[in-house]
C-alpha cells in the first residue's frame, strides 16, 4: 500500500527504540515491526505496536505486524502487511491518538499498583548484579532509609532463585524470604521479584515441562534452546493454556508463601522466537511477546521492558537498559523514547534506572558522573514512574545528593497532578507524558521537551555542563518555575542550574 504524504505531515509510532527518529517525516526511514530472528539489534528491545499516527490526524493500524518506510523522493509512506487499516481520526496528532485509542485499544479502566507511582522504585540490579542475598537486600533498603530517601517499591533482580524457570528462592542466600518480605513491608516497601520466560536446560523444571509438552519446539520437532543475555535456555509455550497455568500457579504460590507483591516480567522479546517454531497454537514471534505481557494483567505490581501491542492495559512499561552516556546513546534518548511509549498507547511509562542500567557499561564506568546522575533523576522525577538502582547516597557528594532530593521534592509537589493523569489515562487512554505537538501543532520537532498533561510542560536538561537551555514556548501565557511569565509562541533561553528542572504552567486567560 502506498500513502501520499500530506504537506508538513509527520508521524509517530511503531517501535519505541526508534524514538529519536520520531516524528518521521523529514528523511528516509524504514522499520519491520514484530519480527524475530534477524531483527535489527535493539529494535524490539522495548515496546512496539502496529500503529502509526499522523500530525494531520491520520491513523495506520493492523492487528498483525507490518513494515513501513518513508520515501521522500516520491513523497510516499509505503506499508506492507496483512489487514492494514488507514483512517482519518481528525486533523491533529491528539485527535488521531484519541480516535485510534477508542477504536483499536480502548483503556481498561485500571492502572498498575498505585505504589509504583507514589514512591520511587528501587532495583537491586546495579548494586548487587547476580548476587542478591537476604542480608544484602535488607541492607539496601536500610541504606535507602538512612539516606533520608522515602520507601517505595523494592525490586529484587536477577539470581534470587535457584535456577531460571525454577521460581523458588535459593534458601542458601535467602534463608527466610517470608520474614524478609515482612520486614520490608514494615519499613514501608512493597516487594517485587524479577522473572523471565526462560527455563534452564537439564534442570528438574526443564525435564518436567519437556515431558508434559509445554516447551516450544523448533521446526524439526526438537525442544528449542535459544541464546539470551544470560546463556542458553528453553522457552515455555505460552500458546498452551497448560503452560500458562503452570507459570501462574508458581507465581501465585510465591505470593502465598512469601508475601511478595508482584513481578518484574523481563525478557519476552520477539527475537527469541522463530516464525516456524512449533507451538500448541499457530503464533508469530510477536504473539509470544504479547502472551508474556498478558501474564502481567493478573498482577497490579508489574513491570515490562519489552512488549508487543497491549496498549491501554494496566502495565508498567520501562525503557530498555541505558549506558551512562551523555548524548543520544544515553540520556538524550530518554524523553524521545518516553514520548514514543506514550504515543503507542502506553501511558504508564518509566525511564531506565537512574544513572543507567546497562550493566556492562555501568561496571566499566568507574566513578559515577554526578552531574549526569542528577540530570537523569530530574527527567525520571517528572515521569509517571522513577526507579533507582545505583544508591544515590553511595555515589553522590552533598551538593549532588541535595539536587536529587530537590528533584524528589518537585515530584512530591506535582504528585497530585501525576496521579490525576494516571487515573485519567485509565479512563480515557490519553498519555501522561505528551509530545509538544500533541497540544501545540507546529512544534513537531521539539522532542526534548514534553507536556505533563495539557497545562504543564517540562524542558529538562540533557547537556553536560549546561548553564542554560533553549525552550520552545507554546501559544499562550506561561509561568516558569522561577516565576517568570512568558508569552508564546516564542523561543527563549532559561537558566538551568544544577538543581533546576525548567517547567512552565499555563496561566488562565485574564
Amino acid at each position: 500500500m502506498e500513502l501520499p504524504l500530506e504537506a508538513g505531515e509527520r508521524w509517530w509510532g511503531g517501535a519505541v527504540a526508534d524514538g529519536l527518529r520520531m516524528p518521521y517525516g523529514d528523511g528516509p526511514f524504514a522499520r519491520e515491526l514484530g519480527t524475530g530472528a534477524g531483527q535489527e539489534e535493539g529494535a524490539g528491545s522495548n515496546q512496539s505496536s502496529p500503529l502509526l499516527l499522523s500530525t494531520k490526524g491520520r491513523v495506520v493500524w493492523s492487528e498483525r505486524p507490518f513494515s513501513f518506510s518513508f520515501s521522500f523522493e516520491d513523497g510516499l509512506l509505503r506499508l506492507s502487511g496483512r489487514d492494514i487499516v488507514v483512517c482519518r481520526g481528525g486533523g491533529t496528532l491528539r485527535e488521531a491518538y484519541r480516535w485510534a485509542s477508542r477504536q483499536f485499544f480502548p483503556p481498561s479502566g485500571r492502572t498498575p499498583a498505585r505504589e509504583l507511582f507514589t514512591g520511587p522504585q528501587y532495583n537491586t540490579w546495579i548494586e548487587m548484579p547476580y548476587t542478591p542475598t537476604q542480608e544484602s537486600v535488607l541492607r539496601f533498603a536500610a541504606d535507602v532509609l538512612d539516606a533520608g530517601m522515602p520507601p517505595g517499591v523494592l525490586m529484587i533482580d536477577d539470581s534470587w532463585s535457584t535456577d531460571y524457570g525454577t521460581w523458588q528462592f535459593d534458601r542458601s542466600r535467602f534463608p527466610d524470604p517470608a520474614a524478609m518480605v515482612r520486614q520490608l513491608h514494615d519499613q514501608g516497601f512493597s516487594v517485587m521479584l524479577w522473572i523471565v520466560p526462560f527455563i534452564s536446560p537439564d534442570s528438574a523444571t526443564f525435564r518436567e515441562l519437556e515431558g508434559r509438552g509445554l516447551l516450544i519446539r523448533d521446526r524439526n520437532g526438537d525442544t528449542a534452546v535459544r541464546r539470551w543475555w544470560n546463556g542458553l535456555s528453553a522457552l515455555p509455550d505460552l500458546t498452551n493454556p497448560a503452560a500458562v497455568d503452570w507459570i501462574t500457579g508458581r507465581l501465585d504460590a510465591l505470593g502465598r508463601e512469601t508475601g511478595i507483591d508482584g513481578f518484574k516480567f523481563d525478557g519476552g522479546d520477539a527475537e527469541h522466537h522463530r516464525a516456524d517454531d512449533l507451538t500448541a497454537e499457530p503464533a508469530e514471534p510477536a504473539d509470544h511477546c504479547e502472551a508474556w505481557a498478558r501474564l502481567g494483567l493478573r498482577h497490579p505490581f508489574n513491570e515490562y521492558r519489552a512488549c508487543w501491542r497491549m496498549a491501554g492495559q494496566p502495565l508498567a512499561q520501562r525503557l530498555r537498559d541505558k549506558p551512562p552516556l551523555w548524548g543520544e546513546a544515553g540520556i538524550a534518548s530518554l524523553v524521545p523514547e518516553l514520548l514514543a511509549q506514550s504515543m503507542i498507547g502506553h501511558p504508564f511509562t518509566c525511564p531506565d534506572m537512574i544513572g543507567g542500567g546497562e550493566i556492562k557499561a555501568m561496571s566499566a564506568q568507574g566513578a559515577v558522573d554526578q552531574e549526569f546522575f542528577v540530570r537523569y533523576a530530574q527527567i525520571a522525577a517528572l515521569s509517571p514512574m522513577m526507579q533507582f538502582s545505583v544508591a544515590p547516597s553511595r555515589v553522590l557528594d552533598s551538593t549532588h545528593l541535595a539536587a536529587v532530593r530537590t528533584a524528589l521534592d518537585v515530584r512530591a509537589s506535582l504528585l497530585p497532578l501525576i496521579l490525576g493523569l494516571v487515573d485519567e489515562a485509565a479512563r480515557t487512554g490519553e498519555p501522561v507524558l505528551r509530545p509538544m505537538a500533541y497540544h501545540s501543532p507546529g512544534l513537531d520537532h521539539v522532542t526534548d521537551q514534553f507536556f505533563l498533561g495539557a497545562d504543564l510542560f517540562v524542558a529538562p536538561v540533557t547537556e553536560k555542563g549546561a548553564a542554560d537551555r533553549t525552550v520552545a514556548v507554546p501559544e499562550g501565557r506561561w509561568r516558569g518555575d522561577d516565576g517568570r511569565v512568558v508569552e508564546g509562541p516564542s523561543v527563549i533561553r532559561v537558566r538551568s542550574d544544577l538543581a533546576r528542572i525548567p517547567r512552565f504552567e499555563r496561566l488562565a486567560d485574564a
